[in-house]
């Protein structure tokens, strides 16, 4: 354990806030996992506690793993990767696990779980996109034709598999694509272009579903889903009423661990709505908290990004931290009813597997980035002093 600890690099304020995220997770999970566990289990709420722990400490081990390796790396790996992700994005769309008549997950032969694919190929694509335009010469980017296939057509491909059972994630991705971009120096007049295909895409994509609704049944729901929101449909109105009685019994301290009346109602309590059950049992004071804790991470994952000693270290941060962080904040905004029912989990708190997992690589990419700089500073110091040797 001792050398564990010795061998802990990079920002250790990110590595302290990532862990107390993973830690105080395991009371929420394990008190808002008592309805899902009676109405999709055995009844047994300890076992999915443990199952969670396993998530977690998975996802510790692979944060550490891949925070020890050189970050610089990472870049020709997502070029074997990228092409593994699409086709792991058809077969999920095609052959995968369905919940909600959406397939987004396929079984891990042997384990049983199910892993969320979206989920890799969003990473993957985030280095993949860094790498190209880190290592491209901005007079190339310029052309748009040019960059086309190499830079654009994968983001496309994992949008657009993406879309048919996920249109939140698909429009996270696409969003921080282009964000990257943007910060990356793709000119502003491509990105319009880009903008105008996805939306052409996504046109095109609707009705075609309307002409031939056997392709996906995603689409009523998604205007359920925006018509409930504005409207206060029933549906997703029960969802939204739970959470906000749940929020508003907590109080300014709320209930207290494990005593949250609201999560045996909320649909997803252990995941989608779990901030909702966290700020019943520990109040305004633990809501707040919850969200200073993503604040600093977002300013970690900035202080890091502006430090970064290369471009592709920087723009890999700002592709893998800005998503994370969206899809936190999307997720309070659906809890606080700011936001649509999406579906987004909230990073290193919510139960589930893949989400954790990949959540956790991210973070350890990051943290490599960071420990990247601290290496080179070392380095320096260890020449300066070799230097004054010899002297």
């Amino acid at each position: 354990m001792g050398n564990i600890l010795a061998n802990i690099k990079g920002d250790r304020t990110l590595w302290v806030i990532a862990v107390l995220l993973a830690l105080f997770s395991m009371m929420p999970v394990y008190s808002a996992s008592s309805n899902i566990a009676f109405l999709y289990g055995s009844g047994n709420t300890f076992s999915m506690l443990a199952k969670h722990a396993i998530h977690l400490t998975l996802g510790l081990i692979l944060m550490y793993a891949v925070h020890s390796m050189n970050y610089r790396h990472l870049g020709a790996i997502s070029i074997i990767l990228m092409p593994i992700a699409v086709i792991l994005l058809i077969y999920t769309l095609t052959q995968g696990h369905s919940v909600a008549n959406a397939s987004r997950w396929i079984r891990i032969p042997f384990l049983g779980w199910t892993f969320q694919t979206s989920a890799f190929a969003n990473v993957v694509l985030m280095i993949y996109l860094s790498r190209y335009l880190a290592k491209t010469d901005p007079e190339k980017l310029k052309s748009f034709r040019h960059s086309f296939v190499p830079l654009l057509l994968p983001v496309f491909l994992v949008c657009g598999f993406v879309l048919p059972a996920n249109f939140s994630t698909a429009a996270l991705i696409f969003t921080v694509s282009m964000l990257l971009l943007f910060i990356g120096g793709y000119p502003l007049k491509n990105l319009f272009y880009i903008a105008g295909i996805g939306i052409t895409a996504l046109g095109l994509f609707i009705l075609l579903v309307i002409a031939f609704p056997n392709i996906s049944n995603r689409i009523e729901t998604w205007k359920n889903r925006i018509e409930n929101f504005s409207e206060g449909g029933k549906e997703e109105n029960y969802q939204v009423q739970k959470a906000k009685m749940a929020i508003a019994q907590g109080g300014l301290i709320g209930k207290g661990p494990g005593k949250s009346v609201q999560k045996n109602f909320l649909p997803q309590s252990n995941s989608d709505f779990i901030y909702a059950v966290i700020v019943e049992e520990f109040g305004l004071i633990g809501g707040i908290m919850v969200i200073l804790f993503y604040v600093m991470l977002l300013i970690r994952i900035l202080i890091i990004a502006t430090k970064a000693p290369t471009r592709f270290g920087t723009l890999t941060v700002v592709g893998l931290g800005t998503g994370i962080m969206i899809q936190a904040f999307v997720n309070l905004g659906v809890a606080v009813n700011l936001l649509p029912v999406t579906g987004q989990t909230l990073p290193l708190i919510s139960a589930g597997g893949s989400s954790i997992w990949m959540t956790c690589i991210a973070i350890g990419i990051i943290i490599s980035v960071s420990r990247g700089k601290a290496g080179e500073e070392e380095n320096i110091a260890e020449q300066q002093t070799e230097d004054i040797s010899y002297a």
